[in-house]
């Protein structure tokens, strides 16, 4: 049956696409960041959970995903290595962001080579311990308050927010095991667009961009949202440990 705050989380939600009031990412920091790419350019953001495999959003799955690009902040950079995706995986019973669930993983089609420009990210905890008001980041290629696209790297250091005043300022609207972080009460955050990055707190990759509402971009007024991956730690290390879609 068809949730019934589908409509409205559709009429007022965009997939997050853009680090507001954002600074560039130093060459030397953040280098497990990569690229998700169809044939027509950057979609969505996403990390290097190991040299094989990476985590995005599911909803990054609706255009046909080809590549990732890693290796260097600047995607036109010569240092840019292009690597072919294998295969995605959602989670089974993903339907949209609006119902929760909005995680994926990319096998890739070959190993990576870690390096000095190429890292990976460690997971959450099985419990996530963020506490209200601690201070975390979130990165991607999107659009920023002058540009339709970035090929540089930006981020943005946004706050966890309270989960009860984040329901609340969602209508109660707000799928399952997600974060709040940014957007509200902040003029700093995502907006439509570097969905698939992580939220990174205590330099652990905490939460996936999923979405936010998309009227007001330079200081959005509700709290931004992020599928909080430590409710999905199982899930994610059995399809890498089994090298299969479960």
């Amino acid at each position: 049956t068809p949730h019934p705050n589908l409509c409205l989380l559709n009429i007022f939600t965009v997939y997050g696409n853009r680090i507001i009031h954002g600074r560039k990412v130093q060459e030397d920091s953040m280098q497990y960041m990569v690229s998700v790419q169809s044939n027509v350019g950057h979609e969505c953001g996403g990390f290097l959970l190991n040299e094989e495999y990476v985590v995005t959003a599911a909803h990054c799955g609706e255009n046909q995903l080809k590549y990732v690009l890693l290796g260097d902040h600047n995607l036109k950079s010569s240092k840019i290595k292009k690597v072919s995706i294998n295969s995605t995986c959602k989670l089974q019973g993903y339907e949209d962001p609006g119902h929760g669930k909005d995680i994926m993983i990319l096998r890739l089609s070959e190993k990576v080579l870690l390096n000095n420009g190429v890292k990976t990210i460690p997971l959450p905890f099985s419990e996530s311990s963020l506490r209200d008001n601690q201070e975390c980041s979130v990165a991607g290629w999107g659009k920023t308050e002058q540009t339709d696209h970035s090929d540089d790297l930006r981020m943005v250091n946004v706050a966890i927010i309270n989960q009860q005043t984040c329901q609340k300022q969602w209508d109660n609207l707000l799928p399952h095991n997600v974060i709040c972080a940014g957007g509200f009460g902040m003029n700093k955050g995502f907006c439509q667009g570097d969905s698939g990055g992580p939220l990174v707190c205590n330099g652990r990759a905490v939460g996936v961009v999923s979405f936010n509402r998309g009227f007001n971009c330079d200081y959005p007024d509700l709290p931004n949202v992020y599928t909080d991956i430590s409710k999905y730690l199982h899930w994610l290390n059995k399809v890498v440990n089994e090298k299969k879609c479960i």
